[in-house]
């Protein structure tokens, strides 16, 4: 079964789906064969470079990679795009910022794919919010709106003993917002680095 499906069938059939990023379930579902199959059928194409492998269980057609903003959200999830990859996206800080950088209620992870780093920060459940539904090449992703990349950011360089962030576009930051976020991590300390950077 396997030897039958080709390499034109298989990339048209995946990519007729729109299936930017794909995994083994899903080659077994489209073309009706075994885990074991399908497991054989990604390997052997993954060696020839006919696929990518993003990480275990996902993988991408080279010449069909979909936007980093989007592998970010399905490499890792529940994620969003925050901190300062979010500001920098925004316009909100100078910088460009090359590393991915999402926030997740799961453990901080790092990925080393495609020429890229994409890293996740773990946040408190509670505090997970503040996101918004944008699109680039038509297709969705999740990122945090200016003010609560703002706060994360703030947040993850409080705890790890690291200075607020002194380089940023004040007008285009809502203070009141940002403080609503701020309180949903219960700690005084950065509810009072928010007040008195954005005053």
């Amino acid at each position: 079964m396997v030897k039958l499906v080709n390499q034109t069938t298989f990339a048209a059939k995946i990519k007729g789906k729109k299936l930017y990023i794909f995994s083994p379930n899903d080659i077994r579902t489209l073309f009706g064969v075994s885990a074991v199959a399908a497991s054989a059928l990604l390997h052997r194409y993954k060696k020839r470079g006919f696929i990518l492998q993003l990480k275990q269980g996902f993988y991408v057609f080279p010449d069909a990679l979909p936007p980093d903003v989007f592998v970010a959200n399905k490499l890792y999830s529940p994620s969003y795009l925050s901190l300062e990859f979010a500001l920098s996206y925004h316009g909100v800080i100078p910088e460009t910022v090359y590393e991915i950088t999402s926030v997740t209620t799961k453990a901080t992870r790092r990925f080393e794919t495609l020429g890229k780093i994409f890293s996740y920060r773990k946040i408190k459940k509670v505090a997970y919010t503040g996101y918004e539904i944008q699109k680039q090449q038509g297709l969705s992703f999740y990122i945090a709106n200016i003010e609560k990349a703002f706060v994360d950011a703030n947040y993850l360089r409080l705890i790890n003993r690291q200075k607020p962030i002194s380089r940023f576009n004040k007008n285009k930051i809502n203070q009141e917002r940002a403080m609503r976020y701020a309180k949903l991590f219960g700690n005084l300390k950065l509810n009072s680095i928010i007040k008195s950077t954005l005053r």
